[in-house]
């Protein structure tokens, strides 16, 4: 593995994801990251990626640097031949080498505008950190994916499941702002990898792209999909269709505990943030069925795994 970008820099799925639980066992320093650094950009606000990144360094013995570039840094021009006389202050090319030197890894995130899907889908901030960078490169979420969350969410299945081959639903659930869909992406790729029977709930107008999902089976009736479900993943997000739209704010798709009767006593996940109420009701949050914070304890371990790999180059 020379960068984590998208989930198909993994080589071996299951692999590394006994490798991550591996470490969670573990969960103690090691020396592989010993006078190595780790520098964090982030472009957009974080809490769990940031801080269970920075850990996941650290129990590697890395050092880490973090700067919320919108802020503590130039504002950057990715444009090849930009004339730049504006508000940018210093082009890619010399901020991804300088970054370079001082470190070992580079872990970028970088939100979509959700207003032109074309350059959104172009991944234009992390595609020229990977292309003017020789070190490594991380996705910590970008425009259209979420490959670190996706490997957290393949390990909290695998470890939790009772069933060989669990059905497992990915349903939207409605939010008052237009959210990406890079987690709901990153979802359906790893769950394709996966050992199980995978379904997507979604209203009318919300399907994701169709070159992600494939073949996965895309049902509009949420009571149905969510019959005798194993785990059941809700997540918002924005109309692919019509791009970045937010088209309705149903919440007759909001995850109650009734709606939770219909599966087979389904573990309910979610990458968090949440809003409760909205989409995911208190009695289910508060649930025994609610896996949601050890999910997010999974995001530790998930980044150790992939950093490892990193400092290995282990294919």
């Amino acid at each position: 593995m020379n960068n984590y970008i998208t989930l198909s820099d993994i080589e071996n799925l299951q692999e590394l994801i006994d490798e991550a639980l591996q470490l969670k066992k573990k969960n103690t320093a090691g020396e592989v990251g010993k006078g190595k650094t780790l520098g964090m950009l982030f472009f957009n606000p974080s809490l769990r990626t940031r801080l269970s990144t920075e850990k996941a360094a650290k129990l590697l013995g890395m050092e880490v640097m973090v700067m919320n570039a919108d802020k503590d840094g130039w504002a950057l021009e990715f444009e090849d031949g930009a004339v730049m006389d504006s508000n940018k202050a210093e082009h890619i090319k010399e901020a991804a080498a300088v970054l370079s030197q001082y470190c070992d890894i580079i872990a970028v995130r970088a939100f979509p505008d959700l207003k032109d899907k074309e350059k959104d889908e172009a991944e234009v901030v992390l595609k020229s950190f990977q292309k003017y960078a020789s070190v490594p490169v991380i996705n910590l979420e970008s425009a259209t994916g979420h490959p670190l969350q996706a490997l957290t969410d393949a390990i909290t299945i695998s470890e939790l499941k009772t069933e060989k081959r669990p059905k497992v639903v990915l349903t939207w659930a409605p939010h008052p702002k237009a959210l990406p869909q890079s987690v709901p992406n990153s979802f359906a790729e790893v769950m394709q990898k996966l050992d199980a029977d995978f379904v997507i709930a979604n209203p009318e107008g919300y399907n994701l792209n169709p070159v992600i999902t494939k073949d996965v089976e895309v049902i509009h009736d949420q009571d149905e999909a969510l019959k005798d479900a194993d785990f059941v993943y809700v997540k918002n997000w924005s109309s692919y269709e019509q791009y970045g739209k937010a088209l309705k704010t149903d919440t007759s798709w909001t995850l109650t505990g009734d709606k939770l009767k219909k599966t087979n006593n389904a573990k309910v996940m979610h990458c968090l943030p949440v809003r409760r109420n909205m989409v995911i009701a208190d009695e289910v949050l508060d649930s025994e069925n609610s896996v949601v914070i050890h999910q997010a304890s999974n995001r530790t371990f998930a980044a150790q795994a992939v950093l490892r790999r990193l400092l290995e180059r282990k294919k």
